[in-house]
């Protein structure tokens, strides 16, 4: 006899209506699995959701949606108890899917969902900022978070993640280095930063690959700063594909802590955050997320 399952999936409001996922979750539940499904529709309603599954009493909580959804889940997680924690699975239904995709999660939902029941669990980092707001893939600031939080919503939903090059490009004209400085142990760097990237996560931006050897259970942070020098020639490089390249200064650091003269803001899987000061820390093993065997950000 197969071996039921019970999950809260938390389903961004995008993408509600999904034929894909309605089929899916209905086929799961006449095996037996006990899902119950719950729709966001403004923010705050990930973390009421969040509490409720933790009050079920179920083996897992499924993101629905796309990196922002899953960071707004993580986050709410994070303010339970370890001990009381459900496992994390993703149901990837966003414009760009970076993490994901970066894990090879089916995006298949019928696919997903069963990774997201059956699937092992495996132990992972997130970062944590400014002692309040978490992240499970990455941290940009920099002109990649000026062209993802701009880029516009018609042009997302016709062309994916492509979309956040293609405005990237229409918007060179407006590049501009942020001065900052950053430091962790034995490190230290300060300057004009075009694009700065924490990843515990590989990609973002629609699939560009800024920390390409980040893992999700090292205990640390991969940082990438592509400075302001050769700006054209460093951003195509370093982003497309993925070569060395002197102006891009590498470290990989269990915290570190960002300071500007003037408020930056970082775009944390989708989510803005602004502030002169940033310190970000690693927090080993904090959640437990299925994944499919042959993730390439487990170590």
């Amino acid at each position: 006899m197969p071996q039921l399952h019970s999950a809260l999936v938390i389903l961004n409001g995008k993408g509600a209506g999904n034929q894909d996922v309605r089929e899916a979750i209905d086929g799961l539940r006449t095996a037996g699995n006990t899902l119950h499904v719950r729709v966001t529709w403004e923010h705050g309603d990930a973390k009421r959701y969040v509490a409720e599954a933790v009050e079920l009493g179920v083996e897992t909580i499924v993101a629905g949606g796309g990196d922002g959804t899953i960071n707004e889940v993580s986050d709410a997680l994070s303010q339970h108890s370890e001990s009381s924690r459900p496992v994390l699975a993703v149901l990837p239904l966003g414009t760009a899917n970076d993490f994901a995709t970066a894990c090879l999660i089916p995006e298949e939902p019928q696919a997903a969902l069963q990774l997201a029941l059956q699937g092992r669990a495996v132990p992972v980092d997130f970062a944590r900022i400014n002692d309040k707001r978490v992240f499970i893939n990455m941290a940009t600031g920099g002109f990649g978070t000026k062209i993802t939080t701009e880029t516009p919503e018609k042009l997302k939903s016709i062309l994916g993640g492509a979309s956040y090059f293609l405005h990237g490009i229409l918007r060179m004209d407006t590049l501009k280095a942020d001065f900052c400085q950053i430091s962790g142990p034995d490190f230290h760097w300060e300057g004009n930063a075009l694009v700065v990237a924490i990843g515990n996560g590989r990609q973002a931006g629609g699939g560009q690959p800024l920390c390409p050897e980040a893992l999700i259970n090292d205990g640390k942070l991969d940082l990438r700063v592509l400075t302001s020098d050769e700006l054209l020639p460093a951003l195509l490089e370093s982003l497309l594909k993925g070569e060395s390249n002197k102006n891009v200064i590498e470290a990989s650091l269990p915290w570190l802590e960002i300071t500007s003269p003037h408020e930056m803001t970082l775009n944390l899987d989708g989510e803005p955050l602004s502030a002169k000061h940033f310190r970000i820390e690693i927090e080993p093993d904090a959640i437990s997320l299925r994944l499919p065997p042959n993730c390439p950000l487990i170590g």
